[in-house]
């Protein structure tokens, strides 16, 4: 993968690319950024450029071995990311089980997030994690000598679902790893990491991408006209990886818009009405149906949406980036009922919410109780408005 490829991140391309050059490689380094800003190509940008000797924009070194890199075949670059059993890895699931799968994630969705890779695996009622199956395969990969005769590079994706037992048994080989061998662990939440392992890494921070690098990037890339690529990276949000999915409608948030709007209308309704509490029952019901990332990722959504709703109840319309897309749901009629009296006990019982079904808690028993405290929340944000 070559830094032209990745969008945006020139001050992040040119520390690395300046640091390798004058022999200054950590052995140890975090990449800490949201869905969608670029992580993971930089981190196989960065290892393709120590490892090939290349060049500017990766290119003037070992041509054989920039050629291994195109289907991220390179025996010096391994991953490591979460999994889980299937259903034809019925036990013992380790990264090396999944090559495959994940070379398709990365040559299709190489923005892509967890809910991505879990649909490639068909999993996406599971919850993966890097455990310590997947640390003795990391200690055996790395104690073998290089192909090319000089680096190694172990990205770890995704490294805050490593368990205990996983992080313990890493702690060592990351704080001293064999010559010439690089980690490179990538988070969305490095506060998810514990301490010991994120100490001993030299932390790069990614910020969201800009809407112009986004535009650009979706005319490049689906050759869509100026003005709807405009309006798609406003909605992203510094997301590439949301904005290739609005290109395609095939975002997810359709869907969860939809749960959403029936959601907040039934639990208005709910008060003194039977059926609209039958509603509330039938719709935790099938939610629960769906995988436990579908879950988290439509909570997650559900707490962007309240909060773009507060913004928009007080006038900081620059900042809001959502559009609606559901037949009869505006959010500005929305939002007069999030304000001050009720958003952060809402985003807490949805924080609370994800953290319980996180920990295999019955979501159906988990969503009904958010739903009862939803709508408590807001009648009381009617009531503070009358």
């Amino acid at each position: 993968m070559l830094f032209s490829e990745i969008l945006g991140q020139t001050h992040i391309k040119n520390h690395l690319t300046n640091s390798a050059d004058h022999g200054r490689i950590p052995h140890a380094q975090l990449f800490v950024g949201k869905e969608g800003v670029g992580t993971l190509p930089m981190a196989i940008a960065y290892a393709q450029y120590v490892i090939c000797n290349n060049t500017s924009e990766n290119n003037s070194g070992n041509e054989s071995c920039n050629l291994k890199f195109k289907n991220f075949g390179h025996p010096d670059l391994h991953f490591a990311f979460p999994v889980t059993t299937t259903n034809s890895v019925k036990n013992h699931p380790v990264s090396n089980n999944f090559m495959e799968e994940w070379r398709k994630l990365l040559n299709e969705q190489p923005y892509g997030n967890l809910f991505d890779w879990y649909k490639i695996l068909g999993v996406d009622n599971k919850q993966g994690q890097i455990g310590v199956d997947e640390a003795q395969d990391i200690v055996k990969k790395l104690s073998l000598k290089s192909y090319e005769g000089g680096y190694k590079f172990m990205i770890i994706w995704m490294a805050e679902k490593m368990n205990i037992a996983c992080a313990n048994k890493l702690l060592k080989l990351i704080e001293e790893p064999p010559d010439k061998t690089v980690f490179i662990l990538i988070a969305e939440d490095e506060s998810q990491i514990i301490n010991t392992i994120r100490s001993r890494c030299q932390v790069l921070h990614f910020p969201p991408l800009s809407q112009q690098v986004i535009e650009d990037g979706l005319v490049n890339q689906f050759n869509i006209e100026k003005s709807v690529a405009a309006k798609i990276a406003n909605q992203a949000n510094g997301n590439y990886n949301k904005a290739c999915d609005l290109v395609y409608q095939d975002s997810e948030d359709l869907q969860f818009e939809n749960w959403f709007v029936f959601w907040v209308r039934a639990a208005f309704r709910a008060k003194g009405n039977k059926q609209a509490i039958h509603d509330l029952i039938g719709w935790s019901e099938d939610i629960s149906k769906t995988g436990r990332e579908t879950q988290k990722q439509f909570l997650n959504f559900c707490i962007e949406l309240f909060r773009q709703a507060m913004l928009l109840n007080y006038n900081a319309k620059p900042l809001v980036y959502m559009e609606s897309k559901t037949e009869g749901f505006k959010l500005s009629n929305f939002a007069p009922f999030v304000n001050q009296n009720n958003i952060l006990e809402i985003i807490q019982s949805l924080e609370e919410a994800i953290y319980h079904i996180e920990r295999n808690a019955n979501s159906k028993i988990v969503l009904t109780d958010l739903s009862i405290k939803l709508t408590r929340l807001l009648h009381k944000k009617s009531q503070a408005t009358t």
